[in-house]
């Protein structure tokens, strides 16, 4: 059921609504709000949709870039474990 949360991101409230625990969706605000106010040190930008468009960008690269990673680990257990079926068939055990 979702149920509705009110967090604060860039010095504005939203109501969010969400299946996800109230803690969790208070911890995923209150990290896009730290990247959005990083991001507004960083470059001195006072345009709201800028920052919120330059700090969904950098979200959105790091979740790719964590993707890729995953992917690379699967496939790495998988040719693993098929060198290591191959193994033990070669040797006769199964």
């Amino acid at each position: 059921m979702k149920s509705p949360v009110t967090v604060s991101i860039g010095g504005h409230r939203y109501t969010l609504r969400s299946d996800e625990d109230e803690r969790l969706v208070r911890e995923m605000a209150a990290h896009v709000d730290k990247r959005l106010r990083d991001l507004q040190k960083q470059t001195r930008a006072a345009d709201t949709q800028s920052l919120a468009v330059l700090t969904a960008l950098q979200i959105t690269e790091e979740l790719w870039r964590e993707r890729r990673r995953h992917s690379d680990l699967k496939k790495q257990v998988r040719d693993k474990g098929r060198a290591l079926l191959q193994f033990i068939e070669r040797e006769g055990r199964v």
